[in-house]
């Protein structure tokens, strides 16, 4: 029963430890790009930002459902019952 506990919050931590890695990887690199085309081309700057807040908003989502999975496994464990 205490393995199994000390698993699954092993595992949790490694789940919001590479979710952070890949969100700030991911964001930055996105950043980069959104610097890069509005350097090349200024007067589509607001169409870029639109996009950019569509992306962000989807990855915003995507976090809170990990959230929500990460809070399933802590208190709805199926497996330590």
């Amino acid at each position: 029963m205490e393995q199994i506990l000390v698993a699954t919050l092993n595992c949790i931590g490694l789940m919001v430890g590479l979710m952070f890695l890949g969100l700030g990887i991911g964001i930055g690199l996105l950043g980069a790009k959104v610097a890069e085309a509005v350097g090349r081309n200024p007067e589509t700057k607001s169409d870029i930002i639109h996009s950019v807040m569509l992306i962000l908003i989807v990855l915003a989502i995507f976090l809170l459902l990990l959230f929500a999975f990460v809070f399933l496994l802590l208190f709805y464990n199926p497996l330590a019952m």
